[in-house]
């Protein structure tokens, strides 16, 4: 069973940075794609960043490119999301996500392209 645990939330001030991590089991991880997405109260879950099974492909959101890094640890089966500069239009529950295929060539931002995923963690950035 596929288990992704996401930690790192918390409560910043604008132009601040938080660091989130996702912990995954129950698959070989370094053979998957995986992505951060957000919710918003109110709005649709969105795409924010993915990095390829090797880590030396990634992409983003307009909206975060510049200020956020996705990096991966194949070893620990980990991903992180570096988050710089925070905007309180950042706030948001944000979820790590397990893409379906193996060895994917695309890089996807379809959020029901991923069939895995954790319980979220809570990002608030004041103004």
């Amino acid at each position: 069973q596929v288990q992704l645990v996401e930690s790192g939330g918390g409560l910043v001030q604008a132009g601040g940075s938080l660091r989130l991590s996702c912990a995954a089991s129950g698959r070989t991880f370094s053979r998957y794609t995986m992505g951060w997405f957000r919710q918003a109260p109110g709005k649709e879950r969105e795409f924010v960043a993915a990095i390829n099974w090797s880590g030396d492909s990634t992409r983003y959101a307009d909206s975060v490119k510049g200020r956020f890094t996705i990096s991966r640890d194949n070893a620990k089966n980990t991903v992180s999301l570096q988050m710089n500069s925070l905007k309180p239009e950042d706030t948001a529950v944000y979820y790590c996500a397990g893409e379906r295929t193996a060895y994917a060539l695309v890089l996807v931002t379809t959020r029901t392209l991923y069939d895995y995923w954790g319980q979220g963690t809570q990002v608030t950035v004041s103004s």
